[in-house]
């Protein structure tokens, strides 16, 4: 793509140092004025004085700036994001899965967020995943009929439209249409995530159908993939709204293919499945504040708790990469995932003491505790609970208006291409959603299982998730939008990039990119991103922790709102993200 004025500006602003005012680290822009009013730009890093939007894919990014620049707010852009990423990142992107968002609605000044996690089918039980030994039957929750979750992605946009969206449902689903019906070139990233699964489609002949070549080998990249069963569905919930998915031909469809493979869903579950607004879950950290969600996300309520047990430490005192400060991420990550472990559930079915976990108090006891030159071990913390993996692939997008609403979203279908079952002639992939309640009931152990009664299945709950979609505000206005794929992972990189920007003055692109740490308190090890210092490493390892540098964590595309109105949008590097403003 030719370089554009606003991609020159937005290349040297990280250069630009702090300005007197401005929040600490991510510098002044002074450009917003400047910029052409038509100015648009779409890359890793874009700026404007008016819309920005940063998604994992380019033809989703562009989508949702079409939208905006057409008068759509940022409710509108999220959900149209929404829907081309189901045709263009069948990975994680669907109207197969579910997840939630974070909203801030600037003519209000109000924050609210909107569930529309899966819920387990009415005919879903405690023990559905348990052999005659009474333990889980390997793979049963994670691939296949049996594995998905009532889909909760077409109701959540619906809910997002009828309450806050302005431009008409018809125009935010059409580019996808369009996108499934005329297809798109396949990148190098999708070609080769595809050619990765193939071999997993092999049971499910409408997923072979929609991501395979007829002769049952993958695509290339350069190949046209187009998906006329998925344009099908989208044209449906297009012309009916997501009555089409719930008690229409797709519902019926779907109802069909669970009926004849042994599937727990059914019209019953379709028709009863119900999109939710709840009030977000709040905190402050050295001034700002943080706004995120609710029960059954565990995301919000972890968030603010690990942040609360890092504000008891002079953080400003290290750099972002001193064994030292990962130290202190580690020590409070290990107290939140178990603080996730013991209480965290659906609010709607169990007794979750939000207010207790994310209050400074419980935070100064749990510091009181943390000693800054050696590691804590996970089993001492848990004993009470130890009695005998979250995918990596979701999605996260930002969106930010001209008039200043916010909407953070993240949604999944939780494994990377999720069960891989896809009913015959709807083009989407269903999730694997139930695989994050907690299968073995009664049994937590040191390998990670998890067996609390919070987080069990039971009809119609909703299974727990680590997705934290996020604004961070300053006196009261948004200035950060931050979230993350990466299953139980997500919660310690929205931590990350929020700790860089506020405690370590990074400008957004450079906490962006800053390796990332995750410890989620069993197992008791921590894991560092392969490009981490091996000085680093080996410091974390002096301290006691069971450390080691892999592979890469999260995929987060966040904005940032400058005092002068600039939207700067980043997308993460990790992955063929894109960003856009105009």
């Amino acid at each position: 793509m030719r370089a554009t004025r606003a991609m020159v500006i937005v290349l040297s602003l990280a250069l630009i140092p702090s300005a007197c005012g401005a929040p600490p680290g991510v510098g002044n822009s002074a450009v917003a004025g400047a910029l052409d009013q038509q100015a648009r730009s779409i890359g890793m890093l874009a700026i404007g004085a008016n819309g920005a939007v940063a998604s994992v894919d380019g033809f989703a990014t562009a989508v949702g700036l079409e939208v905006l620049m057409d008068g759509g707010n940022a409710i509108d852009a999220a959900i149209a994001v929404g829907f081309a990423l189901a045709v263009t990142h069948p990975a994680a992107g669907n109207i197969g899965g579910g997840g939630f968002m974070t909203i801030y609605l600037a003519e209000e000044d109000r924050y609210t967020t909107l569930d529309f996690r899966e819920r387990a089918p009415l005919g879903a039980t405690a023990d559905m995943y348990l052999g005659e030994d009474g333990r889980p039957v390997r793979g049963l929750n994670y691939r296949g009929w049996l594995a998905p979750g009532v889909p909760g992605t077409v109701a959540g946009f619906e809910l997002a439209h009828q309450t806050y969206g302005h431009l008409p449902w018809e125009r935010l689903v059409e580019p996808a249409v369009r996108l499934a019906d005329e297809g798109i070139l396949l990148t190098p990233y999708l070609a080769g995530s595809l050619a990765s699964v193939a071999e997993s489609f092999e049971p499910f002949p409408a997923s072979k159908k929609a991501f395979l070549k007829s002769d049952g080998t993958p695509h290339a990249s350069g190949d046209l993939l187009r998906q006329p069963d998925l344009a099908w569905s989208l044209r449906q919930i297009m012309r009916e709204g997501a009555a089409a998915f719930y008690t229409g031909a797709v519902a019926e469809r779907l109802a069909a293919a669970m009926s004849e493979n042994g599937g727990l869903i059914t019209m019953e579950d379709l028709a009863a499945y119900e999109a939710k607004e709840r009030d977000p879950v709040r905190g402050t950290y050295r001034g700002y504040e943080i706004i995120s969600m609710p029960p059954p996300s565990s995301g919000g309520t972890i968030l603010v708790e690990m942040l609360n047990i890092l504000e008891t430490f002079d953080m400003s005192q290290y750099e972002a990469s001193d064994p030292a400060a990962i130290h202190l991420l580690i020590e409070a990550m290990r107290q939140g995932y178990l603080d996730r472990a013991t209480y965290l559930g659906d609010a709607d079915f169990v007794d979750v003491p939000i207010d207790r976990l994310t209050s400074k108090e419980y935070a100064h006891q749990v510091a009181a505790g943390i000693e800054p030159t050696r590691a804590r071990r996970s089993a001492a913390l848990g004993a009470e609970i130890l009695e005998a993996p979250e995918s990596t692939e979701t999605t996260h997008y930002s969106v930010v208006d001209v008039w200043g609403n916010v909407v953070s979203t993240t949604y999944t279908i939780e494994s990377g291409f999720g069960s891989r079952a896809m009913a015959a002639g709807t083009g989407f992939l269903l999730n694997n959603e139930m695989s994050d309640f907690n299968a073995w009931p009664g049994v937590t152990d040191e390998r990670g299982y998890i067996g609390t009664k919070p987080n069990l299945i039971a009809p119609g709950k909703r299974m727990l998730s680590s997705m934290t979609p996020t604004i961070v505000a300053k006196d009261g206005k948004p200035v950060l939008v931050v979230g993350s794929p990466g299953g139980k992972t997500i919660i310690n990189t929205v931590l990350r990039v929020i700790v860089n920007v506020v405690d370590f003055g990074l400008p957004l692109p450079d906490a962006v990119r800053e390796p990332r740490v995750h410890h989620q308190w069993m197992p008791d090890s921590v894991r560092l991103e392969a490009t981490s210092a091996a000085d680093t490493i080996a410091a974390l390892r002096g301290l006691g922790h069971d450390a080691s540098g892999r592979g890469l964590q999260g995929d987060a595309h966040c904005i940032f709102i400058y005092p002068d109105g600039a939207r700067l949008a980043v997308a993460d590097p990790r992955r063929s993200g894109a960003a856009g403003a105009y």
